[in-house]
């Protein structure tokens, strides 16, 4: 009487290790897409606002986020690049895209909570209006679009972070190589019959002898 082997079950270890990956990284693309989109839109949104005097009367003013400073939309294509990047690089040159995606994250942030009390960019404003290069802005006041900026860049550094700790676990783009790293076997041409001419005018499209010659 025969006996049925059954087949070995995955140790508990990979199989946890396989889950952490695949969730870590669903997370990591939602909040480095959703960062990077964030961060483009707030810097295209009104930062500050405020008055100076022109001839006698109050001139409104206001600048947008990219009016303010350029680096959080800059940083923001930056990190949004290099999360495409993670998948196409392996090992060391994956932990290097991964910190490069968290670095971009920190920089808006740090970009956006100075440019929230920053108002250069008003006072330049105020300087060409009224013609007095010593003129500055009155009243000036800021909205909440800087620090919707700079949680855009809380979520790139989150997938960052996620990347760094858990990217050896994410699979890579590969063209040639299989997931184990071999070749892929290349597909062997149909066989030719020479009786066929159907057959004969496909080996010529191919690049093939069909006389074997």
């Amino acid at each position: 009487m025969g006996y049925v082997t059954a087949a070995p079950h995955p140790r508990p270890e990979a199989a946890g290790s396989a889950r952490a990956g695949r969730r870590s990284l669903a997370v990591a693309l939602l909040c480095g897409a959703l960062g990077a989109a964030v961060a483009l839109l707030a810097t295209r949104q009104r930062w500050a606002e405020g008055t100076a005097t022109v001839a006698g009367g109050a001139f409104p003013l206001t600048a947008k986020g990219s009016d303010v400073t350029g680096v959080p939309a800059a940083l923001a294509v930056v990190g949004l690049a290099a999360l495409v990047a993670v998948f196409a690089v392996r090992r060391a040159g994956r932990l290097v895209v991964a910190a490069l995606l968290a670095l971009s994250g920190a920089g808006i942030i740090a970009a956006a909570l100075f440019g929230a009390s920053d108002g250069s960019a008003l006072d330049e404003q105020a300087a060409q209006a009224s013609g007095d290069t010593s003129a500055s802005v009155d009243t000036l006041s800021h909205t909440a679009w800087p620090y919707v900026a700079a949680v855009g860049g809380v979520l790139l550094l989150l997938a960052g972070l996620l990347a760094l700790r858990y990217g050896r676990l994410w699979p890579a783009m590969s063209g040639r190589y299989e997931r184990g790293g071999t070749p892929r076997p290349r597909r062997k041409a149909p066989a030719v019959d020479p009786d066929r001419p159907e057959d004969l005018w496909k080996a010529l499209d191919r690049g093939e002898d069909p006389t074997g010659a």
